[in-house]
């Protein structure tokens, strides 16, 4: 791959600066009972620590992580709206496991099925909001297994919407951070709901199982799970001073033990590592020269922002390189064409940040005489 004659600019080298330091003494992960793990950062979605996070586990309720994105797909398509009544059927009513206490034959709106499900962890709930987005629950896990193959989850498989025990439903942590991530990213508007602390419906009032919720005040999601099968389950995520983490911890033996653990990850996360911004989405980086163009250049950037999570001290020594595909660009030249990749590199010379270099708006061709003297150019060259 050749590399452009154009330098970075100097952002690169003063952002790299303002976090360089001292490096901080790195421990290794905690050593934790929980059969997986992993922690990310939301930011670059790197991974922190990690133990057996690809190994299949049954997901309990967090499968609800699942059937929310589906949800909050459907209410971003217009396919469904947050005050739409849903019939409560017979199936949904007479589903067990935890409960949202929705009546048979009562119609309740969309949004309160989803507290009931996320903050209650209402099986009955899932499967009313279910079979109003999917017409059945067949139909519903159809699209959580399309949704899932989307977003990158490559080792999950759902067969319910609700996580009951099934040896064909299982998924991995790493899968898991996955669409917890997505949820962030994706839909904001209602991350809000994987905070509340309790939600009351036909009388009842029941509490977030997320027991961080009250003693850390930093987490602020997502969602807890439990079967004898999955044993203990929880997936947190937490800010502190503009970082973002995300953790899953899977069969731990305890209920307590799943808060502990998931506290020891969010700990070392914010403690041992830092997320530093590398590249500004569509920020010119360089402004090679293009042939044949009316403007003889054009500037290239990062297609989105580009973010590396390295142990605390270290990032003063990540080295950037933005290199072309091509020697010569030649024009016409649509805005986003990819040309190019920005590479970051560790002091131990691994890659850990990669981001397409795009043209930044349009190259049209230049005249005929533009033409031909590049033409000449480009032969000799």
């Amino acid at each position: 791959m050749p590399r452009s004659s154009a330098a970075l600019p100097a952002l690169f080298a003063l952002a790299l600066a303002a976090v360089a330091g001292a490096a901080v003494p790195t421990p290794p992960a905690p050593d934790l009972d929980a059969g997986s793990y992993i922690v990310i950062d939301s930011q670059s979605g790197d991974v922190i620590a990690q133990k057996n996070a690809d190994e299949r586990m049954e997901p309990a309720s967090l499968t609800k992580l699942v059937t929310s994105y589906v949800v909050f797909a459907a209410l971003r398509d217009g396919r469904i709206k947050l005050d739409d009544p849903v019939t409560i059927s017979e199936a949904a009513w007479r589903t067990g496991g935890s409960r949202t206490f929705v009546k048979l034959g009562s119609q309740v709106p969309v949004i309160d099925l989803v507290k009931g499900m996320i903050v209650q962890s209402g099986n009955d709930a899932t499967v009313a909001l279910a079979e109003r987005v999917g017409g059945t629950t067949a139909g519903f896990v159809q699209l959580m297994n399309e949704y899932a193959q989307r977003l990158g989850m490559k080792s999950s498989h759902f067969v319910d919407v609700d996580g009951l025990p099934d040896p064909q439903h299982y998924t991995t942590a790493r899968d898991l951070a996955t669409v917890a991530n997505a949820l962030i990213r994706d839909f904001p508007e209602y991350y809000y709901i994987f905070s509340m602390k309790d939600f009351t419906w036909n009388n009842i009032k029941q509490p977030n199982r997320n027991g961080l919720l009250w003693t850390d005040p930093s987490v602020d999601g997502l969602k807890t799970g439990h079967t004898d099968e999955a044993g203990y389950c929880l997936i947190a995520s937490a800010r502190r001073n503009g970082t973002r983490l995300v953790s899953v911890v899977l069969k731990a033996p305890k209920w307590a033990s799943r808060e502990k653990d998931t506290e020891a990850l969010l700990n070392y996360g914010f403690n041992f590592f830092q997320t530093q911004r590398i590249a500004t989405a569509h920020a010119a980086i360089l402004k090679p020269r293009v042939y044949e163009s009316a403007s003889g250049y054009a500037a290239v950037g990062a297609l989105a922002d580009l973010y590396v999570t390295l142990p605390r001290g270290q990032a003063g020594s990540v080295t950037t390189n933005a290199a072309l595909n091509k020697a010569r660009l030649i024009a016409p030249l649509a805005a986003g064409s990819v040309v190019g990749e920005l590479t970051v590199t560790d002091g131990n010379g691994q890659v850990v940040g990669r981001e397409p270099l795009v043209t930044l708006e349009a190259v049209p061709a230049g005249g005929l005489l533009t033409r031909a003297m590049d033409g000449v150019r480009l032969w000799f060259h």
